[in-house]
């Protein structure tokens, strides 16, 4: 944290406009070791200027030099970016020119990481910054916006503000029982602020993982038997030619991957061998990557043959699949009827995959995603899955707690799965400290003891 740290902020391209980047407490005194032009060292912040970067008295090339001083820049240190031309040696050049004189080049991500460090942003917001940019679709962008907006923190803040009441309470009640003015909390009082908190809960988490299907996109499996049309379907969601298709069964060996969007959903289409019992050695392995990408799937499109009967595999392929979100296709409708669908829930009858089958097939996938659902949600977000998975620790710790209240647990036994679910709220936004819940005592019970 002490280093003045140098990068690339853009791509190293051969390009219009290359952005160097400069942070620390010697950014401004590196630059101008190397710079001709007006003193940056006297400039006010937050200032743009015209020079050269020069290596002793030879010019490298003519630049616009950007002054940020802290405390009010990303990293809250000393920032300065230099605007050079945008050839990779010219940029490679004025780097390696910093780095001579005391910069150093900074790791993936630590500028985002100063930001975290030195309080500028909290954990949820860094992890957006990467969202914002591996997103998509314009519903992703939305999202991951919401969290570099803090929006999450004011979230977990709002959970966290419950929880610390009642545990703040509680330690009174412990640590001050002389302490008559106060409430005494029983298993009965804090219940309900239990149960309260577990709805919150629920409900964050279940707008979290709709909302992971608009950020991060669903991996669908098109599962079915060989030659039941599962590449042509690709290929038509897909819109292009990407996988083999023939009237063989068995042409698809390995999977066969793409991505479409669909109404705001990042589809991860994964075009699977049909599984069937086979002694083609590779086959066989086709299948049972199959079976692995299946178990893996968010969305599985399960295909039937309209002019076969059903056999041992589809009604195998039926019952592994009852438990996965899934669409259930029943192909070649054009051709005449041998498939009995008594017992096959919800299907739908396509003849071709032409524009209005497609468009039919991606309404059912929307709604199988509840997307609708997705489109109408506030702005929860959660970004990932380290968030998810502290937010189903608290949970837990939730759970833990009113269990042990409806076993007549004593108080400080509950307090201590309240204090977890704290704990796991706080590793959500990346803090770490205990000084909030003796804070909290303080500010909202003047004990002065």
């Amino acid at each position: 944290m002490n280093d003045t740290i140098v990068a690339v902020a853009t791509a190293l391209a051969n390009q219009a406009i290359s952005i160097i980047k400069i942070s620390g407490e010697d950014a401004i005194p590196i630059v101008q070791s190397v710079w001709k032009g007006t003193n940056l060292t006297k400039q006010a912040s937050h200032t743009i200027h015209y020079g050269y970067i020069v290596d002793k008295t030879a010019v490298l090339d003519e630049v616009l030099v950007s002054i940020f001083k802290a405390p009010k820049t990303f990293t809250r240190e000393d920032v300065v970016e230099i605007n050079a031309h945008g050839g990779i040696y010219v940029t490679n050049k004025i780097v390696e020119l910093l780095l001579t004189k005391g910069a150093k080049l900074a790791e993936p991500g630590e500028f985002t990481k100063r930001a975290f460090l030195n309080g500028r942003i909290d954990l949820t917001q860094a992890e957006a910054v990467m969202d914002v940019i591996e997103a998509k679709t314009k519903t992703s962008l939305q999202l991951a916006s919401q969290g570099l907006l803090g929006e999450t923190r004011k979230l977990i803040d709002g959970l966290k503000a419950k929880l610390l009441y009642a545990i703040a309470k509680i330690e009174v009640n412990i640590d001050y029982p002389e302490y008559d003015a106060e409430e005494q909390i029983t298993e009965d009082v804090i219940k309900p602020t239990i149960n309260e908190l577990l709805g919150d809960l629920d409900n964050i988490l279940k707008n979290a993982e709709i909302a992971q299907i608009m950020s991060k996109g669903i991996k669908t499996a098109i599962i079915g038997k060989p030659n039941v049309g599962k590449s042509s379907l690709l290929n038509a969601l897909l819109r292009e030619d990407k996988a083999i298709v023939t009237n063989i069964a068995g042409t698809t060996r390995d999977v066969v991957e793409g991505e479409v969007n669909i109404g705001g959903i990042v589809l991860k289409l994964i075009d699977t061998a049909g599984i069937r019992e086979t002694k083609d050695v590779v086959e066989q392995i086709g299948v049972q990557k199959t079976k692995q990408v299946l178990q893996g799937a968010d969305l599985v499109i399960l295909v039937f043959d309209y002019s076969e009967e059903l056999d041992d595999n589809d009604l195998l392929l039926l019952e592994l699949t009852k438990t996965k979100k899934r669409v259930i296709v029943v192909n070649k409708q054009d051709l005449n009827k041998k498939i009995d669908l008594q017992g096959v829930p919800d299907y739908l009858l396509l003849s071709s995959f032409k524009q209005q089958d497609i468009h039919r097939l991606e309404k059912r996938i929307k709604e199988a995603c509840e997307v609708d659902q997705v489109q109408q949600i506030d702005a929860t977000y959660i970004g990932n899955a380290r968030q998810l998975a502290q937010l189903r620790i608290a949970k837990s710790a939730l759970e833990d707690a009113l269990q042990a209240a409806a076993l007549h647990q004593p108080i400080d036994m509950i307090n201590i799965d309240l204090t977890n679910c704290y704990h796991a709220l706080q590793e959500v936004l990346g803090e770490v400290s205990g000084e909030d819940i003796i804070n909290e005592l303080f500010s909202r019970f003047c004990l002065g003891k």
